[in-house]
């Protein structure tokens, strides 16, 4: 079990590196793979996450507790998105102010964070069961493709190299390693396991409701990406109802 879910933490840096890569040769053309990340978060959110965390509560908390553990992690996930400033836009004439390199180091760093809570998420998911693990695996491998996406991005855009852009990168891929490997030092009790996958819930649906969808949809053509979100979102499910 310790070697797979390290397998699927260096799969997840890999994503990482390669989203970043594309950034920096196609940055107009990325778009679908957002929209179909989106689609694919959020599924995993709504057909796998919660009910696994209802059925492990089962004889520890009530179905409105788990609602209340995936609304927090909704909420203070919007609250570290605001607080970070993750989202930097610097639109008109005068182009990036003073701070905008900070501010863009700052939205690097705050990815790096999330994509150590993504190797968290893959090891804390294996300990539910390797069939979610894999599920939240392959959920974690299109955001953290995007992640090294909007890394580079963030970067960019408000005046930092492409050397920066790569070091952020490197920084971005070996978080999610490190945060599968925090995982393998303890075990959680179902009914705390149970608040967590919770809890996990909610930061999917911010990530693919708040972040991913407006990205993918921001300049580019509606249908195609709003098709690929649903055909995210139908992979998922099918993939979720084969594993059991």
């Amino acid at each position: 079990m310790t070697s797979t879910i390290l397998l699927i933490a260096f799969a997840a840096a890999a994503a990482t590196l390669v989203g970043g890569a594309l950034a920096l040769r196609l940055r107009d053309k990325l778009h679908l793979v957002l929209g179909f990340s989106a689609g694919a978060i959020i599924a995993v959110a709504f057909f796998d996450l919660l009910p696994e965390s209802l059925e492990l509560a089962a004889g520890f908390h009530d179905t409105g507790t788990i609602l209340l553990a995936t609304a927090l992690g909704f909420f203070g996930y919007v609250v570290l998105d605001r607080l970070i400033v993750l989202h930097t836009h610097h639109d008109g004439e005068d182009g990036v102010h003073a701070h905008a390199k900070t501010r863009g180091w700052i939205g690097a760093g705050s990815l790096s964070g999330h994509s150590f809570l993504d190797g968290f998420a893959i090891g804390v998911a294996f300990q539910a069961s390797s069939a979610i693990g894999l599920i939240v695996a392959a959920a974690v491998l299109t955001h953290d493709f995007s992640d090294g996406i909007n890394t580079v991005n963030l970067v960019l855009k408000n005046g930092g190299s492409r050397r920066e852009a790569f070091r952020w990168l490197i920084a971005d891929a070996a978080a999610p390693v490190i945060g599968a490997a925090v995982t393998l030092f303890f075990v959680f009790p179902a009914s705390l396991l149970s608040l967590v996958l919770g809890t996990f819930a909610g930061f999917f649906l911010y990530i693919g409701a708040a972040d991913l969808l407006p990205e993918s949809h921001h300049a580019h053509p509606k249908f195609l990406t709003t098709c690929m979100t649903l055909l995210g979102a139908a992979v998922l499910y099918g993939a979720i109802r084969i594993a059991g």
